[in-house]
C-alpha cells in the first residue's frame, strides 16, 4: 500500500507542478466546494424524510405538498451544484491531463530515452510505450481527481452523516446474552461501522487479484491496436506478398491473449461481486431492519424511522467507498504503476549492467572528426570487430564497408551520438550533425514536414520548399504540397522517400553528414545526380557514407573497411575516374 501512494503522490506532484499550478488549485477547490455543497442538500433530505412522513402518517395533505415543493427546491440545488462541479472537474481534468502527458512524453523523449528502451537493447524494455503516454497518463488523472474528490467530499459527509445519526440513535438496543444483559447505546451508530469494516475486508480479500490482472490486460490491449497500426503501415507489403494469412493469424494471436486474461479478469471480478453486489443492494435496506426494534418499541414513529435509515444508510454508504471503488481503485493502482515504472525507467535508459559504456564523445577544436581505440559492443555485452582509427577533415568523405552485420549501421550510430555500449574516442566538430537511415519517415501532416524534419515548414519559405524538391528529382510531386496532409505522401515509393530524406540535407546544410544506405533504393544514375547536388550544395560537410557500393560521385573518398579483426586500418583514397588500381604504398590511385 505504500509503494501504491508513493507512486500516486510522485505522479500528482508531476500533474500539478510548474506554472499556472495555482490554477489547478483553485479548481479544484472551488469542485470540492460544489460537492461539499451537495453534501449540506443531503443533510436537508434527512431531514426532509422525517417531515414527510411524518405528513404522510397524520394525512397531512397540504403539509406533505409543501414538502414536495422542499423537495423540489433541494433536488433543483444539487443538480445544480452537481453540474457545475462536473463542468469545472472536466476543465481541471484535461489542463492536468496535458500537464501530465507533457511531463512524460518528454521524459520519454530526454536522453533519447525511446530508443534505448526498446526490446533487445535493454535488459528491461518498456513495453507500450505509446498507450502509457497516450491512455494511462488519462486513465491516472480521472481516476485521480474522482477518487480524491470522492474522498475528501466523503470524509467531510461522512462527519455530518454521523453527527445526524448520533442524535437521532438516542435509544439503547437491550438484549440477553448467555444469561447477561447486554446494552449497547446508540447502537445504530457502531453497528454502521462494524458492518462497513466487515465487508471492507471481505472485499479486499476477494478482489486482491483484480489489480494484476487490470495491468496485463492494458498491455495486450495495447500489443493488439500496435499489431493494427503495423497492418495499416504495412499495407503496400502485405498486399503484394498477399500476406492477409499471415497478419490474420498474428492478430488472433494477440487477440487471444486478451481474451484468455479477459477470462481471468471477469472470473475475478465475479466472485467479488457475489459479494458487493448483494451489498450494494441491501445497504439501503439493512439500516432500516436493525431500527425496527426501536420502531416497535414505541421510539420511533414512522417518519423518525425513515429519517435514521436514511441517515445510516448515508453513513454506511460514505464508509463503502472503498467497497463501491475496489474495482476503480485496482485500475488507478495499475496505471499508476505503468506510469512509474516507465518515468524510472527513462531516468537510467541504458540499464543494460553487462555491457561497457566507456565510449568518450567529445567536440573536436579543430573541425576534425576523429575515432581512436574503439570497440563497439552490443547490449548483451558482445563485442565487434574493431573500427579502424580514422581522422577526417573538412570536405572528406569516408566510405564505411563491411559485410552486411558486421556493424557498420552501429558504427554509425555511435558517431551520431547514440550507441552507448563500447569503449574508446570519438571527437566530432561542434556545429549541426545529420543522420539520415535507409527507410526514413514520412510523416501525416505532410509532405513539406517531411522534407523539413526535424525543423518545422513554416520556418522555411514555400518557395525553398518546391525549389528543393525540384533539385532531387521530385518535380513531379509539387502538386502534392497543397493536398491535405494524409493524402500528400500517398504512393511514395521508397526511392522517393530517399530523396525526400535526402533533401532535407539542403535546409539543414550539416557539418557532419552520416548516410547510412540513404541512397540504396536509388539507381545508379540517380544515385550519382543527388550525391553531385549533396557535394556541391556542402562542399565543407565531412561526409561518412555507409553503403554496398562505392559513393563515386562524392568525388575523391577514403575507404574504411569493417570486418579485419584488428586495429589495422584499411584506408585507401578512391576517386571516380580510377576505381580499380591503387598504389599499396600510398593508397591513391595509379
Amino acid at each position: 500500500m505504500r509503494t501504491i501512494l508513493k507512486r500516486i503522490y510522485t505522479l500528482t506532484r508531476i500533474a500539478v507542478s510548474g506554472p499556472g499550478s495555482w490554477y489547478a488549485f483553485l479548481l479544484y477547490a472551488v469542485v470540492l466546494g460544489f460537492q461539499f455543497a451537495e453534501v449540506w442538500v443531503s443533510v436537508k433530505l434527512i431531514a426532509w424524510s422525517k417531515s414527510f412522513f411524518d405528513a404522510l402518517e397524520n394525512r397531512d395533505a397540504s403539509l406533505a405538498l409543501v414538502e414536495i415543493g422542499n423537495f423540489a427546491v433541494l433536488i433543483g440545488a444539487s443538480a445544480g451544484f452537481h453540474l457545475a462541479g462536473d463542468w469545472l472537474r472536466k476543465r481541471l481534468f484535461l489542463f492536468l491531463r496535458q500537464r501530465l502527458t507533457e511531463n512524460v512524453q518528454n521524459a520519454w523523449l530526454a536522453n533519447k530515452s525511446y530508443w534505448h528502451l526498446r526490446p533487445g537493447f535493454t535488459s528491461r524494455p518498456v513495453d507500450n510505450p505509446d498507450q502509457r503516454i497516450a491512455e494511462d497518463c488519462r486513465q491516472f488523472v480521472n481516476r485521480l481527481l474522482i477518487e480524491t474528490l470522492d474522498l475528501t467530499s466523503n470524509i467531510v459527509a461522512l462527519v455530518s452523516y454521523v453527527a445526524v445519526l448520533w442524535s437521532l440513535s438516542s435509544f439503547p438496543l437491550e438484549f440477553s446474552l448467555l444469561g447477561q444483559d447486554i446494552v449497547i447505546h446508540r447502537y445504530m451508530v457502531w453497528a454502521a461501522f462494524v458492518y462497513v469494516a466487515l465487508s471492507s475486508v471481505i472485499t479486499d480479500r476477494l478482489g486482491r487479484p483484480i489489480k494484476g490482472l487490470v495491468f496485463a490486460q492494458e498491455r495486450w490491449e495495447a500489443n493488439f491496436r500496435h499489431a493494427l497500426i503495423q497492418v495499416r503501415e504495412g499495407a503496400d507489403e502485405i498486399a503484394q506478398a498477399s500476406g492477409e494469412k499471415a497478419e490474420r493469424r498474428r492478430l488472433e494471436t494477440r487477440f487471444d491473449a486478451i481474451r484468455g486474461n479477459w477470462f481471468r479478469l471477469i472470473n475475478a471480478e465475479l466472485l467479488l461481486g457475489l459479494f458487493v453486489r448483494p451489498y450494494m443492494q441491501t445497504v439501503l435496506r439493512i439500516p432500516t431492519f436493525l431500527a425496527l426494534p426501536a420502531f416497535f418499541a414505541g421510539n420511533l414513529t414512522l417518519g423518525g424511522l425513515m429519517q435514521l435509515a436514511g441517515a445510516f444508510s448515508r453513513v454506511s454508504t460514505t464508509l463503502s467507498w472503498f467497497i463501491f471503488s475496489y474495482r476503480d481503485l485496482a485500475e488507478f493502482a495499475a496505471v499508476a504503476e505503468r506510469l512509474d515504472l516507465l518515468l524510472k525507467a527513462t531516468r537510467d535508459p541504458f540499464p543494460a549492467p553487462q555491457a561497457p559504456r566507456a565510449i568518450k564523445r567529445t567536440a573536436s577544436d579543430d573541425a576534425r572528426l576523429r575515432i581512436s581505440g574503439l570497440t563497439l559492443t552490443t547490449p548483451q555485452g558482445d563485442p565487434l570487430d574493431p573500427v579502424p582509427d580514422l581522422e577526417m577533415k573538412q570536405g572528406e568523405t569516408v566510405w564505411v564497408k563491411g559485410r552486411s552485420g558486421i556493424g557498420k549501421s552501429t558504427l554509425l550510430t555511435a558517431l551520431s551520438g547514440v550507441w552507448p555500449y563500447g569503449k574508446g574516442d570519438i571527437r566530432v566538430p561542434e556545429g549541426k550533425l545529420l543522420a539520415l537511415p535507409q527507410v526514413p519517415r514520412v510523416f501525416p501532416e505532410g509532405l513539406a514536414q517531411s522534407l523539413t524534419y526535424p525543423d518545422a515548414p513554416d520556418d522555411f519559405d514555400i518557395t525553398l520548399i518546391e525549389q528543393a524538391l525540384v533539385k532531387v528529382g521530385l518535380a513531379h510531386r509539387l502538386e502534392a504540397l497543397k493536398k491535405p496532409s494524409e493524402e500528400s505522401f500517398a504512393g511514395l515509393s521508397i526511392g522517393e522517400r530517399q530523396r525526400l530524406a535526402l533533401a532535407r540535407i539542403l535546409f539543414a546544410r550539416p557539418d557532419v553528414l552520416i548516410l547510412d544506405e540513404a541512397t540504396s533504393a536509388l539507381d545508379g544514375s540517380s544515385e550519382a545526380e543527388v550525391l553531385t547536388l549533396l557535394r556541391r550544395e556542402c562542399p565543407k560537410a565531412i561526409i561518412i557514407c555507409a553503403a554496398h557500393r562505392p559513393p563515386d560521385a562524392l568525388g575523391t573518398f577514403k575507404v574504411l573497411s569493417l570486418g579485419h579483426g584488428s586495429r589495422e586500418p584499411d584506408l585507401r583514397d578512391r576517386t571516380s575516374e580510377a576505381r580499380t588500381d591503387f598504389s599499396p604504398e600510398t593508397g591513391h590511385p595509379v
